[in-house]
């Protein structure tokens, strides 16, 4: 009943999401968001509506913050469970479900006002692709090392035991026991604060330029779709807003297409493990 009602629940938001785009889908707007050069729908004298540059600052934004977040995660993940002593263990625990449940806008603020001087300083504007992955990154290591600490406790004791039985130290029982037995867990974890990353607006808009171009580098400033939602739905016209729930629309495809590759190649490796 609750997967059904689950089901349901995506399903409203893709209809939501085509009833608001249909008017730009019915103008033939979705090869223009595809092709167009530069966003600027609001012109009267030569709108375009590029959105590439937007999707692909969203995956570089999220795929950075998933490479600096989870070996890093995991990585304290298994610290926590096999060499921190239990007393701090709890502390630990507490310290990240603590983080966890900080407001995005909080670590918005902190990397507008301490990250981004920083990278200024190596390579101006500052703002930039870098500053939201690493602000998004501090965001998601809370759920990527609490679900791989719950992956790796639910490994079984008598495997753990039976490795120590074989002769085998710490580090190769966690190398060669825990973390495979654990990988399906830890990937769902991943998996899960990928699905955060790529919807995070706010703090990322406070750190990421803002500006809708192709990144040279991670010192460029980018614009992520939901930044452009963000920042423009309070004064879009109609046909503007049209634009907008497209681009929504794309961006919850883009995110189902992923996550549904994610899940197809976690099952597929599980089969042949």
């Amino acid at each position: 009943m609750l997967a059904l009602l689950s089901g349901s629940v995506v399903l409203l938001i893709v209809w939501f999401l085509v009833a608001g785009a249909l008017p730009a889908l019915r103008d033939g707007y979705l090869p223009r968001l595809l092709f167009d050069e530069h966003w600027q729908p609001g012109s009267a004298r030569d709108p375009q509506f590029a959105l590439m540059p937007m999707l692909a600052a969203s995956v570089l934004v999220t795929a950075l913050a998933a490479l600096l977040a989870a070996p890093l995660g995991i990585a304290g993940a298994v610290f926590h469970r096999f060499y921190l002593p239990k007393r701090l263990a709890v502390w630990n625990q507490r310290m990240l479900e603590l983080l966890a449940g900080v407001p995005s806008i909080v670590f918005g603020f902190w990397g507008l006002t301490v990250l981004v001087p920083l990278i200024n300083r190596l390579h101006p504007p500052g703002q930039s692709l870098l500053a939201a992955g690493i602000v998004l990154a501090l965001m998601i290591l809370p759920t990527i090392a609490l679900t791989s600490q719950s992956a790796l406790r639910s490994v079984p004791e008598s495997q753990l035991l039976a490795a120590a039985g074989l002769g085998m130290g710490r580090f190769a029982t966690v190398f060669h026991i825990a973390l495979p037995s654990a990988r399906s867990g830890i990937g769902s974890g991943v998996l899960l604060a990928i699905a955060r990353a790529v919807g995070e607006t706010m703090a990322v808009v406070m750190v990421c330029g803002n500006i809708a171009k192709f990144p040279g580098s991670v010192f460029d400033p980018v614009r992520p779709v939901t930044a452009t939602i963000a920042l423009e739905m309070g004064y879009a016209s109609s046909s503007h807003k049209a634009l907008l729930y497209l681009a929504g629309l794309i961006l919850v495809l883009v995110t189902g297409a992923l996550t549904g590759w994610l899940a197809f190649g976690k099952r597929n490796a599980g089969e042949v493990s």
